[in-house]
Parts: C-alpha cells; structure tokens; sequence
C-alpha cells in the first residue's frame, strides 16, 4: 500500500493540475445561476455535486461530462469531508476542469473555503464561483425582506449545527430588531427556539420555514418561537431553511412565488 501511495505522490510530484471550480449553485431555481456558473458548468470534465443541487441544474451539466455524486445532506452524507477533498485533487491530476458544484453560495456554511484550503495544499489551481445562499434566495423567494427599516435593523445567519444549549451563547440574538436565518435548523428548532425564549426573545416572535426554496414544489410554514419551543411544528419538507423574526409576517402580503406572480415569470423565461 505504501509503494502504491508513492507511485501517486510521484505521479503528483510530475503532472500538472487541471483547474477546480467551486461554483455555488443557488437555491434551486436554474434562472439564479449566474452566467460564469452556467458556463464553468458546461466548460467542466468532472463535477462532484451535492444531494441539495437541484434535478433542474443538474440538466444543464452536458451529458458526456463526468457526474459525481458526493452527498453532504443532513444525515445523508455519502461522502466524508476529507473523501472529497481527496477526490477534488485526484480528478485534477486526470481532468482538465473539474467543478465542485454546491448548493447555495460554497464559503456560507458550505465547506468552501475547507476544500480551497485543501487545494492550495495540494498545489492544485483553482477559482471560486458565488452563488445566491440559501437565504437570500429563501427569503425572496417567499417575499420576506431580511431587513426592514421598521423590523429589523440587522441578520444573521448561524448553522444549526453547531449551536449548543448554552443561554449566555443566545444573548447575541435576542433583539427583536434582528432577523435569524438558521441553516440546517430543522432537525434542532424546538431546541433553538427554547433557548432564545430563555435568553429573552419574546415567545411570540413570529418565524417561518421556507422549504424547497425557488422550487416548483416551494411550501411556506409560519409560526412563532412558542410553537417550535412546543415541537408542535412537524413534518417539515425538506431541504428547509428556518428564518426567525417580524419581518417574516410579511411573507403573507407581499409572497410572489405561488401564484400568477411566479407564472408570470415563468413566461418571461420562455
């Protein structure tokens, strides 16, 4: 096993990489690609893609290009981090373009600026490709403006992942002037929604769970901290993204997306 790992080093140590693209996909909706990942896409040799890049996007990879799926869904990770970095290094040294596709923009919560590092380490070039992140896709999505003269004078967007049941840790988020954005939330919004209580957010604040954000299959789920607090708001579809705030009442006067709004600009795409 050692020989064979030096015969890869030196293979490394003498060929010259291809490029790695780490292009964010967006939310969902293929019209929120930007131009450069559109054309990264088609330009790409290999891609490795995340269960949350949408079935539409995924169409638009041309069908004599390489198509990797690398998992990195709640509970569904098909691949560990450290598999992927891996496997992004050695299709460069046998590809000319590879591209990381990922839901979302890749350096918010999506493990970007972890696989640059790898790469940079590994002497492989590569470029990184914005894409509009979960929420402000989300959000404008189902009409919630994140901010709000009025409502909420700042956002913040934190990972449910890594928060714990430490109330001092929630200070931070109780003002009634701020706007949560929780990524990968569902599975803990009892649990968050109980500590801010605690830390003083009030238990009436209203909240909402955007699923399939920008989808054709796009659901809305309003309702308050209480509510979550009481784990009475279920069956959540998933991937869903949970926004906590004033701002998200407005969702039911100035929502677009179901309705003769989002028809109206599906023709426009036509």
């Amino acid at each position: 096993m050692a020989q064979q790992n030096d015969v890869v080093s030196l293979a490394y140590a003498t060929a010259t990489p291809g490029l790695v693209s780490i292009v964010g996909a967006g939310p969902g909706d293929p019209d929120l690609l930007t131009i450069k990942a559109l054309r990264t896409l088609q330009q790409a040799d290999t891609v490795l893609f995340d269960a949350l890049v949408s079935d539409d996007i995924l169409a638009l990879i041309p069908s004599t290009t390489e198509r990797i799926l690398v998992g990195k869904r709640s509970g569904l990770h098909s691949a560990t981090q450290a598999e992927i970095n891996q496997l992004l290094i050695t299709k460069a040294y046998t590809r000319r373009h590879v591209v990381r596709l990922k839901g979302g923009d890749p350096f918010i919560f999506g493990r970007g600026g972890e696989e640059c590092l790898s790469l940079k380490a590994a002497g492989v070039p590569y470029q990184v490709v914005p894409g509009i992140t979960a929420a402000s896709g989300a959000a404008a999505y189902a009409g919630i403006p994140l901010t709000h003269r009025e409502m909420a004078r700042s956002v913040s967007f934190i990972t449910g992942h890594t928060l714990n049941d430490d109330v001092s840790r929630w200070q931070e988020y109780r003002s009634a002037q701020m706007t949560l954005v929780i990524y990968m939330g569902v599975e803990k919004a009892a649990t968050i929604a109980a500590n801010l209580i605690a830390a003083g957010r009030d238990a009436n604040t209203a909240a909402i769970f955007v699923a399939n954000a920008s989808r054709h299959n796009q659901t809305l789920h309003p309702c308050s901290l209480a509510q979550l607090a009481a784990d009475s708001v279920r069956d959540i579809p998933m991937p869903a993204l949970l926004i906590i705030g004033e701002v998200t009442r407005l969702a039911s006067e100035l929502k677009w997306f179901e309705g003769n709004a989002a028809e109206h600009s599906t023709q426009l795409a036509k």
